[in-house]
């Protein structure tokens, strides 16, 4: 069934009488002159009282739950033997979900798109070979089936969070996925992106704030922790803070670490290369091996035996 498909099947059932998914709720018409309420308040993604957050369990990492998650890898996928030098030494500090771009979206067209479906080859080769969960981007909803053939979930970047064809057919393929917020998105309109995945057919939805853009020029982006505690309190999905997009810098790692959990989130994305002032992309970002573990050693993961 294509997404298309999919989510037309939906318009009988959302166009019912009080369904709290109809088109009316998911606008918010008739939510501001009620005290107390807001645009989001019938969407599906959001949490009711007493009602518990979503967990996602995939191949036994389990995002949403007591322990936070760890994503982490290099901005892209230059080399098998890169991948799984970085693979490996993050594996020391636990079974992680191994992160690396194939497909990117770069701002300039003469900069380093990645590897393609080369790199989403290696991507699934050095996970399985380490038993890691996997992440990448995809970025075109014709690329969808490709990449979800290899990867354990789907990212969806920033640039792309409005991209609504490209959240409909990630949502057919009941694969998880990871929404980024846009990088001038409010967080009414990061949520309804989740509730198009949602209405398609997705169900394993988790939250990426990746930092918004402000006059603020000491970071690339600032990350907005006040965000990640209030769709933590809003809605029943789980939310991973990008510690490195957020920054653009490597110094401040762990303190963002640390208030992106304090603040509720589930989990931190971070990217690492063996040698940053060679990578190919977000060198100036991404931590070197040494740092790393400075980081695991800041949020208490110990190497394993």
């Amino acid at each position: 069934m294509s997404a298309l498909t999919a989510y037309q099947a939906l318009d009988t059932l959302i166009d019912a009488p009080g369904y709290a998914g109809s088109p009316l709720a998911i606008r918010g018409v008739g939510f501001a002159s009620r005290p107390g309420t807001s645009p989001m308040d019938g969407l599906r993604v959001c949490r009711h009282p007493h009602e518990g957050r979503n967990v996602i369990d995939v191949k036994g990492i389990r995002i949403g739950a007591a322990a936070p998650v760890v994503m982490a890898g290099p901005c892209s996928i230059e080399s098998q033997e890169q991948l799984l030098a970085v693979a490996t030494a993050i594996s020391q500090y636990g079974r992680f979900v191994l992160r690396g771009g194939a497909f990117k979206p770069r701002t300039s067209p003469y900069s380093f798109q990645g590897l393609g479906s080369q790199a989403l080859k290696y991507l699934k080769q050095v996970a399985e070979h380490l038993d890691l969960v996997s992440i990448t981007e995809v970025m075109d909803p014709r690329e969808v089936e490709l990449v979800a053939s290899y990867a354990d979930i789907l990212q969806i970047g920033s640039r792309n969070m409005a991209n609504y064809p490209l959240l409909r057919e990630v949502g057919v393929t009941n694969k998880p996925v990871m929404l980024k917020r846009g990088f001038a998105a409010t967080i009414d309109e990061w949520i309804n992106a989740a509730e198009y995945i949602l209405l398609a057919g997705g169900r394993d939805i988790i939250l990426c704030e990746r930092g918004i853009r402000t006059f603020e020029n000491a970071t690339r982006n600032t990350l907005d922790v006040s965000a990640i505690a209030l769709v933590k309190q809003d809605t029943r999905l789980p939310v991973i803070a990008d510690i490195s997009h957020s920054a653009g810098r490597t110094d401040i790692a762990i303190p963002l670490a640390r208030a992106a959990l304090a603040a509720g989130a589930d989990g931190v994305m971070v990217e690492v290369h063996q040698n940053p002032p060679a990578a190919l992309s977000d060198n100036e970002q991404q931590l070197d091996l040494d740092e790393f573990r400075d980081l695991m050693q800041a949020l208490d993961f110990a190497p394993r035996g």
